[in-house]
């Protein structure tokens, strides 16, 4: 797993006024690549893939995958935009929760939020089949995770509806439907409004943070 931490120490007073941004602009790109890693997304829901398929995802502002998000931020399905290769290709969307009913006993993982298929290359989510209807998270107990899993289709098929959301598997599914390795996926991080406990933040969330209050720091001095 490739780790990356910043030490706000490292950065003088005599660098360069364009080196801190170029480095913040790195250290974002690094961390967005490894947060399906580190947030433990590939293991619990996905195999390593090869990304080959941009998905943007607006819930009001573009979300950041790892960032965090209130239940009321989410209560209505977001925008989903994908950028590929060619715009031949349809795809299929999934969204789980793998941390049902709680992270420390996620005996329902994953529970299946939203299935849409046969969305059009360029277009919004929107544009697709629904197969199953968006449903609002509304975790409970601890920081639960909620994962975008973007697939290509190689033909436009019929795929059906499973009869229950609880202990949805993305992984099996895609073998039943052939789908191949994922192309694309996110995730964000959501608790109960209020709430407190559960998954406690990686190392390299507080350096990011550091990273930024420094950068933000130093551009107001300069």
């Amino acid at each position: 797993m490739m780790r990356f931490l910043y030490n706000p120490s490292a950065a003088t007073a005599t660098e360069h006024p364009t080196e801190l941004p170029r480095k913040l602009s790195a250290l974002r790109s690094i961390m967005s690549r490894d947060a399906l890693v580190v947030g433990n997304v590939v293991g619990d829901v996905l195999d390593p893939f090869v990304k080959s398929a941009s998905m943007k995802i607006t819930y009001n502002k573009e979300l950041t995958s790892g960032s965090e998000l209130k239940p009321s931020m989410v209560a209505t399905e977001p925008r989903v935009e994908i950028r590929g290769h060619t715009t031949r290709f349809l795809y299929t969307l999934v969204m789980v929760d793998p941390d049902a009913p709680s992270p420390s006993n996620p005996t329902k993982r994953e529970y299946l939020h939203w299935l849409v298929t046969d969305i059009p290359e360029t277009a919004n989510a929107t544009c697709g089949n629904e197969i199953v209807s968006y449903e609002s998270p509304r975790p409970t107990a601890g920081i639960h995770r909620f994962v975008f899993v973007l697939f290509r289709q190689s033909v436009r098929q019929t795929i059906y509806a499973p009869g229950w959301r609880q202990n949805f598997s993305t992984r099996d599914f895609a073998a039943v439907y052939n789908l191949g390795d994922p192309v694309a996926a996110m995730f964000f991080n959501c608790q109960r409004e209020n709430g407190c406990g559960g998954r406690r933040h990686e190392l390299w969330f507080r350096n990011y943070e550091r990273c930024i209050s420094l950068g933000q720091h130093q551009q107001a001095a300069a």
